[in-house]
């Protein structure tokens, strides 16, 4: 039972003060169309009258094998649905499937959260149950469930199982690095890598890592907006299955309790999911999704919090791409429940969740039941997940993941070599004859928000193929893009301002020495001033695009650092309802 300000309970809301009641409820010949409309599709009248329509927001496609498994799951919901007394409605939305959208499908994060937002507003829904998983799906709806402020439960698609070869875990994203190098390298062959290929996903589910998928689900069950542990169960565990239903039926009393996303997400609870993300050692690209989530709620709340919070908490899940494990693994250890109880002394646990208790209620009987997987505070797996920096380079910011690099690269002086794009990069990263070390610093550029456009997954870039035949597994990156959560190396990624609209690291050139110090939070290109404005004078930007969502998109999109939302979608203001004529 959700509870008001005086932290008493709420009474249960009357059927007429439903958003639903205006289409269905009233004695109108609008209503008379929406009853016999329904009527036409089978139900009839007991089957909505008097109760919450819940709307089931759907991201399942056909190529999206993160949900693969979303239409019998959609099912199940509905059926706890059903069982606890509402109407479900399933409406689906943009599938956002990760490894088959080009360029990126953080290009189309906020047409997610855009057509979430109209889908939500512009139907008879009360309450909401938002099916997700896939990396941009879990903040694309989040973001309109916050716009919208409607009664709102996630229900996420669940790690897949682990992969396998010649007796040895894979995971996915980040042995596809690995032992592509390797085959560059020549240390496997041709047929071991496909062998690779055919074992590193067995299953529907998004990755098994600590990508985006995994790290954004724990922020959201963290945030409030997930059953506790739900964020770690497998997608083929017969758990899965029983959390859909549960999901269903909490999504009715949410909406009886009229217990909304906005008195769910304040600022301690977003604090709460940073430190889970960091204690995790979670993606980089969390930093984007946070961000504008916290700003759809109408929190004033800046990237920096990062930095302040990763030098607090330590890294406690022993788990790829900072660790060894997996999130099967980590769901056997004791799950989401169980790092949250080992850092329990560092969280508010007084925030409240969907469930309509509190984090510290939720987190009472959390067990550990392997600390070799979920470490306690004292025996950390790294010092610190992320690392904020700034310098010329990056005024406004840019992001590394310490825990995942390679120590050496810590403090780092080497010249840069610049690639002006994705394509320049690829023409020479393979040549024996390219003019590198492995002290350069590598500089991929135009591949930020507007430039790539979408800021996509480029940020680790390949390692020369020449180097990779020498040993060398590391190397120190830059650019304006993203990196999978499944990545490793160091790598400096979301550079702010970016090169596409004329920030800095639009002027640097090949031969510029890049100066780095993870400690000190700093990163420099040493050319002096004067030689900056001349190059600055110099810079001509790119033509706009010409039409269609890429052309609104570079019109609106903000910067990495602030989240890359559309300018006219920030902020918390009331949903403006439909007119029933």
């Amino acid at each position: 039972m959700a509870l008001n300000e005086t932290g008493r309970e709420k009474p249960r809301r009357a059927y007429e003060e439903l958003r639903s009641y205006r289409w269905l409820g009233v004695k109108d010949l609008r209503a008379f169309g929406h009853r016999s409309r329904l009527m036409q599709m089978g139900y009839a009248k007991s089957d909505w009258a008097g109760k919450p329509v819940i709307g089931i927001l759907n991201t399942w496609s056909d190529i999206n094998p993160c949900h693969a498994h979303f239409k019998l799951r959609a099912e199940e919901v509905k059926r706890g649905i059903w069982q606890a007394g509402g109407f479900p409605l399933e409406l689906p939305a943009i599938s956002l499937s990760e490894p088959f959208v080009k360029p990126t499908t953080m290009l189309y994060r906020n047409l997610l959260a855009m057509e979430a937002e109209e889908l939500i507003r512009s139907h008879p829904v009360d309450g909401l149950v938002l099916m997700g998983g896939c990396d941009k799906t879990t903040p694309g709806l989040i973001m309109a469930a916050l716009s919208t402020n409607l009664p709102a439960i996630f229900m996420p698609a669940g790690p897949m199982l682990r992969g396998n070869w010649h007796g040895k875990p894979l995971g996915s994203g980040s042995d596809s690095w690995k032992y592509w190098a390797e085959l560059k390298a020549g240390t496997i062959t041709e047929r071991e890598w496909e062998e690779v290929e055919e074992g590193i996903a067995r299953s529907f589910g998004h990755c098994m890592t600590m990508g985006t998928a995994s790290s954004m689900t724990a922020i959201a069950e963290t945030m409030g907006f997930i059953l506790p542990g739900g964020s770690s169960i497998p997608a083929a565990d017969a758990n899965h299955p029983r959390l859909a239903t549960a999901c269903g039926k909490r999504a009715v009393e949410l909406v009886w309790e009229d217990l909304k996303p906005r008195d769910i997400l304040t600022t301690g609870a977003v604090d709460n999911a940073i430190r889970v993300h960091m204690a995790m050692g979670g993606s980089t690209n969390a930093m984007v999704h946070v961000v504008a989530m916290a700003r759809r709620a109408g929190l004033p709340f800046r990237l920096e919090r990062f930095d302040v919070i990763a030098r607090e908490v330590p890294v406690l899940a022993d788990v790829r791409p900072s660790g060894r494990f997996l999130m099967e693994d980590f769901y056997y250890a004791g799950g989401l429940l169980g790092l949250q109880s080992q850092l329990a002394p560092l969280l508010d646990k007084a925030c409240l969740t969907v469930n309509g208790k509190t984090l510290g209620q939720n987190i009472e009987a959390a067990k550990v039941y392997d600390e070799a997987i979920i470490r306690p505070l004292d025996k950390p797996v790294a010092r610190e997940a992320c690392a904020i920096i700034k310098g010329n380079l990056c005024p406004d910011g840019a992001v590394m993941k310490p825990s995942a690099a390679d120590p050496r690269f810590f403090k780092h002086t080497g010249p840069a070599l610049v690639f002006d794009d994705y394509n320049h990069m690829a023409s020479l990263i393979d040549r024996d004859d390219l003019e590198v070390t492995p002290d350069h610093v590598l500089i991929l550029r135009n591949a930020g928000p507007v430039g790539g456009p979408g800021m996509p997954e480029w940020g680790m870039l390949p390692l020369p193929t020449k180097l990779l035949k020498q040993g060398v597994r590391d190397m120190l990156r830059i650019s304006d893009a993203r990196m999978s959560g499944t990545s490793y190396g160091a790598c400096i990624l979301h550079v702010s301002p970016e090169s596409a609209i004329g920030g800095p690291l639009a002027l640097v050139q090949t031969g510029d020495l890049i100066r780095l110090d993870v400690e000190a939070r700093t990163l420099d290109m040493l050319v002096d001033e004067a030689e900056l404005t001349r190059r600055r004078l110099a810079w001509q930007p790119k033509p706009p695009p010409a039409r269609g969502y890429e052309k609104m998109f570079a019109a609106h999109i903000r910067q990495a650092h602030e989240g890359c939302d559309f300018d006219y979608l920030e902020g918390a203001e009331a949903m403006v309802e439909p007119e029933i004529h």
